[in-house]
């Protein structure tokens, strides 16, 4: 890294760090998210901390964007105690989809007590780069996520059960792929989901990913 562009980075993570007002650190944090670095990375996650969901949505999207080197640093700074910064940590590390984060993603989906850390976690499941894991593990690590995700589309708040709809149909895609004959055990489900859900959102949600996954199916 060149000193002028160095300059320019340090000066746009300062503009986080010296903001004075909401809307004033909400434009500091996306200018900083957009420029994609790595050296972003503590304030970023710092700001997910912020009583701001503006700011917390730009900095999840910076997260996001750098991708891996993001996920180490998240996962050793999530707080158990802040439920809203803990919320937007899943949900950097659901977008990043890393299988480091898939432990996390799987006890916080399943037993967490905040419904957007649980409805965050149940969607990024379904969003896993398995190419980063072996034949082996991937395996295994797949019908752990299925089992979950059964578990988490009967959650008492709707948006948890949509969002493990959402990474049902994610995984369905992945199996039918690689060949798991448990795709229609995934499938089967969904139908069950959309035959006794009494949440139009959900059951709506569940004819879709069926409909999605016949068809991804076929081709």
């Amino acid at each position: 890294m060149n000193n002028q562009a160095s300059t320019i980075d340090n000066q746009l993570i300062r503009a986080v760090e010296e903001a004075d007002s909401s809307q004033g650190l909400i434009d500091a944090v996306k200018d900083l998210a957009a420029a994609h670095i790595e050296e972003a990375i503590p304030i970023l996650i710092k700001v997910l901390g912020y009583n701001n969901p503006g700011a917390a949505v730009a900095a999840v999207d910076g997260l996001v964007e750098i991708g891996e080197p993001a996920v180490l640093p998240v996962l050793e700074t999530l707080d158990g105690y802040n439920y809203g910064a803990r919320a937007w940590a899943i949900r950097a590390l659901a977008g990043i989809g890393d299988p480091r984060g898939l432990e996390i993603l799987l006890d916080s989906a399943a037993n967490d007590f905040s419904f957007s850390v649980r409805r965050g976690a149940a969607r990024g499941l379904g969003f896993i780069d398995w190419e980063k894991l072996s034949e082996a593990e991937v395996s295994d690590a797949q019908q752990r996520v299925f089992q979950i995700l059964v578990q988490v589309s009967q959650d008492p708040e709707w948006v948890v059960r949509y969002a493990a709809v959402v990474g049902l149909q994610g995984l369905g895609k992945v199996v039918k792929v690689s060949g798991k004959d448990w795709f229609k055990d995934i499938l089967s489900h969904i139908h069950q989901i959309s035959d006794t859900e009494t949440t139009l959102a959900v059951r709506a949600r569940a004819e879709f990913a069926i409909e999605d996954l016949y068809r991804n199916k076929r081709e």
